[in-house]
């Protein structure tokens, strides 16, 4: 008498399920959470996910192999919108044509510099990054290292203060990252961030003029 084999049946992973299933990973609310251990947790959570799924095709037939082929290719797509969302994937370089004020007639730098303190106070840091770099370019503008222009971007604000005065260039351009990154980089404020850039306000407020003269 022959033994009785039973064998797990095969798992077909076809468009429709896979597609369902990365719509499925895509929804959980880890993926809309951004912040500075995103790609943490991003990771964790497909790095679970594929186990769960390779799993299910150990051991498939041939067939098996397309659908394997194609999961990976919607798990490289996951990731890349996951990033994407979370301003990983972002870069500068779109927003480098954004300009640091949103009109031609910005307020004074102290105007700017109070608004943030009082974003800063009530933790909205996003908001105060973004008040405190319009303070250190209005006082750039405003102690004469910078002309009066338009449109000028973060960018352009650390290559034209740097060029009249280099030692600006040094905690200019990290505050300009930040600033760029958390506009117009959906990446999140925080108290961290927004140090970098009350250092590069505080340069601004105490640039010597006598070296000014000098250029």
């Amino acid at each position: 008498m022959r033994a009785l084999v039973f064998l797990e049946p095969p798992v077909d992973v076809n468009r429709d399920d896979a597609a369902r299933e990365a719509a499925k990973e895509l929804a959980k609310p880890a993926y809309g959470q951004a912040g500075d251990n995103v790609i943490s947790r991003i990771l964790d959570h497909i790095m679970q996910w594929i186990a769960d799924l390779l799993r299910n095709l150990t051991g498939q037939s041939t067939d098996g192999r397309a659908g394997l082929a194609m999961l990976l290719g919607l798990i490289v797509l996951v990731v890349i919108v996951v990033l994407w969302r979370a301003g990983v994937l972002r870069t500068t370089r779109g927003a480098k044509g954004q300009a640091v004020f949103e009109d031609d007639r910005p307020r004074s730098a102290a105007a700017y510099r109070s608004q943030a303190v009082s974003e800063a106070g009530r933790g909205d840091y996003a908001a105060a990054v973004r008040s405190r770099f319009r303070a250190c370019v209005a006082e750039l503008t405003e102690r004469t290292v910078l002309d009066e222009r338009p449109g000028r971007t973060a960018y352009e604000a650390v290559a034209d203060a740097g060029r009249v005065v280099p030692a600006l260039r040094e905690p200019l351009q990290p505050a300009a990252l930040v600033f760029t990154e958390v506009v117009y980089g959906n990446r999140p404020g925080t108290p961290e961030r927004y140090a970098l850039v009350v250092t590069a306000d505080e340069a601004a407020r105490h640039v010597s003029t006598r070296q000014l003269v000098q250029e």
